[in-house]
């Protein structure tokens, strides 16, 4: 049965004002678990359905108190958080302070570990512990082949120790389609290798799996070197 908070007698200009920290307390109070959901001024992102209990109930009870911010239930933005999660989850040490670029899909969904993890996020300075790449599946695989047709083996050090990749299992299509559906622009300053981006069209048709494959077999060739 789904859970349901009396708030009847609740003043919503006394008790929750427009604030982040009073949004995620409403959240809590209605039986949202905060640390599925991405918090921005003007949406909510549903990151994990199951885990945040963000029930279509609980949504219509969030609308009463708070129409203007928009609840996103995107099953491609569910997945894309479920992709990074892999990652952030064995890279990320509670109390970190990550250096994040600017990259709005990587604040979005970097946002809830501050609640998760109690991690910090931090835009610039120098006082952090962990920096925060924007390196996707497509691009890196780019660099691997790129590595391999110059003959020279594949750079096991373009990938550094104290940085963490959290889309580096995602693919650049369901990123652009998230872009897309927010009406953002994506700026790609990424430099494809041409020989290395008509290889991976071909092996699309042959082995759409191909991409996280690459991927496993360069982590364990690291290991092995």
């Amino acid at each position: 049965m789904d859970f349901l908070f009396d708030l009847s007698n609740m003043s919503q200009e006394e008790e929750f004002t427009d604030s982040k920290e009073d949004i995620l307390k409403f959240l809590k109070v209605i039986g949202v678990d905060t640390r599925f959901v991405s918090y921005t001024p003007s949406k909510l992102y549903i990151n994990n359905l199951r885990f945040s209990k963000f029930s279509r109930t609980r949504e219509k009870t969030f609308y009463k108190h708070y129409p203007n911010i928009k609840v996103v239930r995107s099953s491609l933005f569910m997945k894309n958080c479920s992709k990074a999660s892999r990652i952030l989850s064995n890279d990320l040490n509670p109390g970190d302070k990550l250096l994040v670029p600017e990259n709005e899909f990587l604040k979005i969904i970097l946002e809830p570990y501050t609640r998760k993890y109690g991690v910090k996020l931090i835009y610039s300075g120098s006082n952090y512990n962990l920096k925060v790449s924007p390196l996707i599946l497509d691009d890196e695989v780019n660099n691997i082949f790129s590595d391999i047709f110059a003959g020279k083996g594949i750079d096991f050090t373009r990938r550094n120790d104290n940085t963490v990749y959290p889309l580096l299992t995602v693919e650049k299509e369901w990123i652009l389609s998230f872009y897309e559906s927010e009406n953002i622009v994506f700026e790609d300053n990424f430099k494809e290798n041409k020989l290395s981006s008509a290889f991976m069209e071909f092996l699309e048709d042959v082995a759409p799996q191909y991409r996280e494959n690459v991927i496993k077999a360069s982590d364990y060739l690291k290991e092995r070197s």
